[in-house]
């Protein structure tokens, strides 16, 4: 599968009738997954179908999703009131000879009668609004097809980024399992010196405790479970990047198990060498964890 960023815009807009509809997707990095939704008044029937379509794509990311709707063409249609209308030619007839001007009532009389006749907004039928609806999420769907799109480019130009710095992070934990520092013989070397060192300006010192705790510190220096733990989070990393899909939460995990690594590599250090190479760890893996927010 393909990796995917959580950034990403698309729009996707159309006609049906007299409608005329436009969709806007902006995705930004999030947790999980969290939709709004903004639709316009009248049209809420849209929100589950939206939300379901939505929710099927993606996995993860902040989304703003707004439909706009606008009618390129008003039909005004008039209502009569029927009942008004009844009651109107009811007293024209029962007034009848007894009123001054007989003749036929005209029909601006009539439309001057107040609620007898109401101008409103034509209604569409049940037919064009479902064509209308249909189209509308027809277009929703072409915007998430878009915004799919958008964000596995993205996806890809991060994959590489990231591929880079597994990479550097491997070359790194090489070099520090390579340094000359590493060696028995250096480690031991050093003790030794130290521990001459030591029992010239204190010859009271228990020689044979002195030596094991020299010995204990050896063991506690070494660094090759860390950087044994080091390459296994490394062909992880490499494993979930070639895998790809929504990996973006266990790649976070890696980095997070990357940074404790580099943290106790530091902190064991005997060496100028070894340290520089634990801090640039550090920089490489800061930048890893940052890249891996906007990841799926």
């Amino acid at each position: 599968m393909a990796l995917q960023s959580m950034t990403g815009f698309a729009r996707s807009e159309g006609t049906s009738g007299r409608y005329r509809w436009a969709w806007e997707l902006r995705s930004v990095n999030g947790k999980g997954l969290d939709i709004r939704l903004r639709l316009p008044s009248g049209m809420e029937a849209l929100e589950v179908e939206a939300r379901q379509r939505l929710s099927e794509a993606l996995s993860r990311g902040n989304l703003q999703v707004t439909l706009s709707v606008t009618i390129s063409e008003n039909r005004v249609e008039a209502v009569v009131n029927e009942e008004a209308l009844a009651a109107v030619l009811k007293l024209r007839d029962a007034l009848g000879s007894s009123v001054v001007d007989p003749s036929p009532m005209r029909l601006d009389a009539l439309l001057g009668i107040r609620g007898l006749v109401e101008f409103r907004e034509a209604v569409d039928s049940e037919e064009i609004i479902a064509a209308r609806d249909a189209a509308i999420l027809d277009g929703l769907s072409r915007a998430i097809a878009a915004l799919g799109d958008m964000r596995r480019r993205e996806g890809d130009a991060l994959g590489r980024l990231l591929s880079g710095h597994v990479d550097r992070i491997e070359e790194l934990a090489r070099r520090v399992e390579a340094d000359p520092s590493r060696s028995p013989e250096e480690i031991a070397r050093k003790l030794e010196a130290q521990l001459q060192a030591l029992l010239e300006s204190a010859p009271s010192l228990d020689r044979d405790r002195l030596h094991a705790e020299a010995a204990l510190l050896a063991t506690k220096a070494d660094l090759r479970e860390e950087i044994d733990r080091l390459k296994a989070h490394v062909a992880a990393a490499r494993e979930l990047l070639a895998e790809g899909g929504p990996i973006g939460r266990k790649l976070d995990f890696l980095a997070q198990e990357f940074n404790r690594e580099s943290n106790t590599i530091c902190s064991k250090s005997n060496a100028v060498a070894v340290t520089s190479a634990g801090i640039e760890l550090k920089v490489v893996i800061d930048q890893f964890r940052e890249q891996v927010q906007n990841l799926e």
